[in-house]
């Protein structure tokens, strides 16, 4: 399969025009301009009449009529008693989509709505992705070849009439344009298959390795496929790439691991895409924060995390957000939600325009033991540690072990390399000792007993992702597991023999 021309010249000439609205974009004026636009739209809906829409002037008016919600309050507000069927509940009309969405690390599937005007926000938030590719490098060809997503199975179930659910890559395969469809790969055929091994098996034997310019998707699962590629067709697999747009999960993990396969002169750009909406693309290199999304459907607000639950938390927003401090992402937006706390958190690097850094989630947290250690701190202290110690992780997870009256942290770690448990538990210790006053008090204190590290064999965390089917896609292995049974049963079946060798 090949595109029928080089539409390059196209985009070139768009993405100039939009580059240029980007760069004089007034970021508050355009949230609040967006956030009454929204209010505005949905003021006739049964959320909008709860909340005194139609008297909302301004953000201050808006923060103090919408409370924050996180998804459990939001399906017991207004969800539970309406789905499938979302009909001028949040958002005018009949919410046509659904998309499933698995937390990692409640379990729980949330049924995020998706409407039409959603989806064109994405795919327009998308198309600011080139442009800010073609603006750092414009002599690249992004459509001079195909364009290769790896997503989940774009498979959708008919839930109800005029209501579809699935994976959020199954409905923007169902919404892609019918013009745009020739530079789009896999194929239907192929994207439709809900068998992850399956999938990936006919993804490396047909992929068109030398038509592929764009390649996009989690790190994890990009990694799996550029190795089956690369079995193939040798290093690089795709010798034509000049695009890899990657998020979902932090970089810095894969970011060696993935360079091998990449040709001479292919750039990385990272996206901070979720269901509930495009929050951020990198328009500058790596590490210097990704752009918030200004105008693509979303007015975000941000609550410093420490008072996420406090009865009247500080709502920070374009005009008020400060650099360097941890925020809650809260989002209001064209699919209806309103006052929604999307649980990631990032800091800011740049006010004007707003660039931020995704910190973590706001679940991420150990404090078992009252050592407050943040997903930042604890992702930074594994990197540190097994640089120290000559090895590469792949996956890993930590939770908290009670021992009688202390406790310890408990690792999973899937390495490539050799090393000792023991020395990684103990540069671990050290790294998380000077990252964090909390954590070393704790331990100077007795209260926390040294971490213990368990390598598992590699495949693990594939094989636990299988038997919990979430496999591909945007699926996600949890980092870390405060729920001290919950972290049990997945250590246990980490470090569980394969069933083939059993016996």
């Amino acid at each position: 399969m090949t595109p029928p021309f080089d539409a390059t010249p196209i985009l070139r000439a768009v993405a100039a025009r939009r580059h240029a609205r980007l760069l004089a974009m007034d970021p508050a004026a355009t949230q609040q301009a967006l956030l009454l636009s929204l209010v505005w739209r949905a003021a006739a809906t049964r959320f909008g009449r709860d909340h005194g829409f139609e008297g909302i002037r301004s953000v201050a008016d808006f923060q103090r009529a919408v409370p924050l919600r996180r998804y459990e309050a939001l399906h017991d507000d207004y969800l539970g008693a309406a789905l499938p069927v979302l009909e001028d509940v949040l958002w005018p009309g009949r919410t046509p989509y659904l998309a499933l969405s698995s937390g990692t690390t409640s379990g729980r599937t949330k049924h995020i709505p998706v409407t039409r005007e959603m989806v064109r926000a994405n795919r327009d938030t998308a198309l600011d992705v080139l442009v800010w590719h073609l603006a750092a490098h414009p002599r690249a060809r992004p459509f001079g070849g195909l364009s290769f997503i790896l997503g989940g199975s774009t498979d959708l179930t008919q839930v109800a009439p005029g209501v579809l659910a699935g994976d959020l890559s199954g409905i923007a395969a169902v919404e892609v344009p019918w013009f745009l469809r020739r530079w789009a790969w896999p194929p239907e055929r192929i994207a439709l298959m809900p068998d992850w091994d399956a999938k990936l098996a006919a993804l490396a034997a047909e992929a068109p390795a030398r038509d592929i310019r764009t390649l996009s998707g989690t790190p994890s699962w990009l990694l799996v496929l550029l190795e089956r590629l690369a079995a193939r067709h040798g290093v690089p697999p795709l010798p034509s790439l000049e695009l890899l747009i990657h998020g979902g999960v932090a970089w810095a993990p894969y970011r060696d691991r993935l360079a091998p396969f990449l040709p001479p002169g292919c750039t990385t750009r990272e996206v901070y895409p979720a269901s509930e909406g495009f929050v951020a693309i990198a328009d500058r290199g790596e590490g210097e924060g990704m752009r918030l999304n200004l105008d693509r459907g979303c007015f975000f607000e941000f609550v410093p995390v420490g008072e996420l639950d406090a009865p009247n938390p500080t709502r920070h927003w374009a005009a008020t957000l400060e650099t360097g401090v941890e925020y809650a992402v809260v989002v209001s937006s064209c699919a209806g939600l309103f006052g929604y706390v999307l649980g990631d958190t990032v800091r800011f690097v740049d006010r004007a325009p707003p660039r931020l850094l995704v910190t973590g989630r706001t679940s991420w947290t150990l404090s078992a033991f009252g050592e407050h250690l943040a997903g930042e701190e604890i992702e930074a202290a594994l990197l540190h540690a097994a640089a120290e110690a000559g090895i590469a992780v792949a996956e890993y997870v930590v939770g908290p072990e009670f021992l009688g009256s202390a406790g310890r942290h408990r690792w999973c770690v899937e390495a490539q390399g050799s090393c000792d448990p023991a020395r990684l538990a103990a540069l671990l210790d050290a790294a998380l000792r000077a990252e964090n006053d909390d954590y070393a008090a704790h331990r100077d204190g007795a209260q926390l007993a040294a971490p213990e590290v368990v390598l598992v064999r590699p495949g693990a965390f594939a094989c636990w992702m299988r038997a919990q089917g979430k496999m591909g896609g945007q699926h996600k292995v949890p980092r870390v597991v405060a729920d001290p049974e919950r972290f049990a049963a997945m250590a246990a079946a980490l470090s569980a023999e394969p069933p083939a060798s059993r016996g």
